[in-house]
């Protein structure tokens, strides 16, 4: 049993069956890995090089691809020239380019040069980190990365990761996306409340109440369902234009105190730092505040504003986060490290891995049973763990604070510039003030103009831009009335781009509303 005899079967190989082959299969040739990614490279600075003069989204049709390439896999084998050919006839031209300099939709997807580099190299090693002893170093350098994100972002020290043999420290651990922050914690508190109730069966879930405004991120609603929680009792507040589309903490109280009346639990709060449509900033002290009296998990999703939080100009926007039980980031959303990578930093590790811990014998190890380590798969919702920590640790090494400071106020500039140019024009309307880097803004109501002219006429210019080819933006609802998103902060943006798209987004409103001045 456990055998690592090479021939348990006793054949004997005639030589040269195997080594001496000339059809022998080697996927990891060293001639071959350094041919194909050369190639790889090349075609990656091409693309960046290149990506600005591409049309931000593409002119196709569903289904487009399949008539492009085979529709049936390859029997043998082909030069890697032929795969590059069709990734750049084929896959290229049907692409929405989130590098380009003129993508102003959605939140940006930041990328760099040190992030690609860490990316390729943990692909390379290709690590599955569930447990430390599976992989030490990508272990620790992931919570290496995490405190020095944390020490930049001024946490307070319960949220750093700790060594003490049974502390119950806080620490933290990268996930691929907010969605799953959200739903480890939510679970966590789940569990907690459960516990609370006295029974701690799933029994009294139907009496669990959560807590979220109208706008909060579309993914708390999804992890609800995935956390079994009644959707009946997923209290959403109102929130408007007297509060900046922010929470409100005194609407908070009130609900919370209606549903303890009720005889429910309150179980769950997910305050907002920079929603997605407005960018509201929820107030996170007076929130934690009235959570706490109600003994309710208090998370803050910081997802895209939270990387502004290195700036010390912005960081008050974080006050009150010492009394908060956890908070994500999203360094792939505007901290230049690519795509996947959600820091979520919690104060007490043991509430999430009393949820999420699983013990097969098969992974039994003396430093997991010596209680010095915190095993990653005990912290997620899988068990395999993707070496996301080395791209973070590469962008903070090679940059430094400073640069990546830098990178922030560049951004915030250009979207001041851009609102600064849509007040002066008295077609527009500024939404919402703007906060951090994205603009909200529709065509003003005026003359003979209604509300609905205005948003009909905000619906044709958003539609005119993007089919344009020459900039791409997202739109929302606030208050009822339809409003374009101008995020600016795509890593290849510069002061160019957003005049360009401003000269655009002139004409074009002069188009709409047919030459008015």
């Amino acid at each position: 049993m456990g055998s690592l005899d090479t021939n348990p079967t006793g054949l004997q190989l005639q030589e040269g069956a195997i080594d001496g082959a000339d059809d022998v299969f080697r996927p990891l040739d060293s001639d071959d890995v350094r041919f194909y990614l050369h190639k790889a490279v090349d075609f990656v600075a091409d693309y960046l090089q290149s990506v600005e003069s591409l049309p931000v989204l593409p002119d196709v049709e569903p289904g487009f691809l399949r008539r492009l390439l085979s529709q049936a896999p390859p029997a043998s084998s082909a030069p890697f020239d032929v795969a590059i050919k069709e990734l750049r006839v084929a896959v290229v031209p049907g692409m929405t380019h989130w590098a380009s300099p003129n993508f102003f939709a959605y939140f940006p997807a930041t990328n760099s040069a040190a992030a690609i580099a860490g990316d390729l190299v943990a692909s390379a090693m290709n690590t599955v980190g569930f447990t430390w002893q599976a992989a030490p170093a990508a272990t620790e350098l992931e919570a290496l990365a995490l405190d020095w994100l944390a020490q930049l972002l001024r946490l307070p020290p319960a949220f750093m990761s700790t060594r003490g043999r049974g502390d119950r420290g806080g620490g933290g651990v990268i996930l691929g996306t907010t969605s799953e922050a959200m739903l480890v914690t939510l679970v966590a508190a789940r569990d907690a409340a459960l516990r609370r109730t006295g029974r701690g069966g799933v029994s009294d879930l139907p009496r669990l109440a959560v807590y979220a405004t109208d706008q909060t991120h579309s993914a708390f609603f999804k992890v609800c369902r995935l956390a079994g929680l009644d959707p009946a009792n997923v209290r959403i507040i109102r929130t408007g234009a007297e509060t900046e589309y922010a929470l409100d903490a005194a609407k908070l109280r009130r609900r919370m105190q209606a549903d303890v009346d009720a005889g429910l639990v309150p179980t769950y709060v997910c305050a907002t730092v920079g929603t997605t449509s407005t960018n509201a900033v929820d107030p996170i002290g007076a929130i934690a505040i009235v959570a706490r009296k109600f003994g309710a998990w208090i998370h803050v999703d910081a997802a895209y504003a939270g990387s502004a939080f290195i700036c010390p100009e912005f960081r008050h926007h974080l006050d009150g986060v010492e009394r908060v039980d956890s908070i994500s980031i999203s360094p792939h959303k505007w901290l230049l490290t690519c795509l996947d990578c959600t820091c979520l930093w919690v104060r007490d590790t043991h509430r999430l891995t009393d949820s999420l811990e699983t013990n097969p014998k098969y992974l039994k190890n003396d430093a997991s049973d010596s209680g010095a380590v915190t095993d990653l798969k005990d912290m997620q919702v899988g068990v395999g763990h993707h070496f996301r920590g080395l791209k973070l640790w590469m962008v903070m090494r090679t940059y430094g604070a400073s640069k990546l400071q830098q990178h922030i106020r560049s951004d915030v500039a250009m979207a001041r510039t851009f609102e600064d140019c849509v007040r002066a024009d008295e077609r527009l309307e500024v939404v919402v003030p703007r906060n951090f880097a994205l603009v909200c803004f529709r065509v003003r109501p005026r003359g003979g103009m209604t509300e609905e002219d205005a948003d009909e006429a905000s619906r044709e210019l958003m539609a005119r831009l993007n089919r344009s080819g020459k900039a791409f933006l997202a739109h929302t609802v606030v208050g009822g009335r339809f409003v374009l998103r101008f995020a600016v902060g795509s890593t290849l943006q510069e002061e160019r781009h957003i005049r360009g798209a401003w000269e655009l987004i002139k004409k074009t409103t002069g188009e709409v509303l047919h030459g008015q001045a």
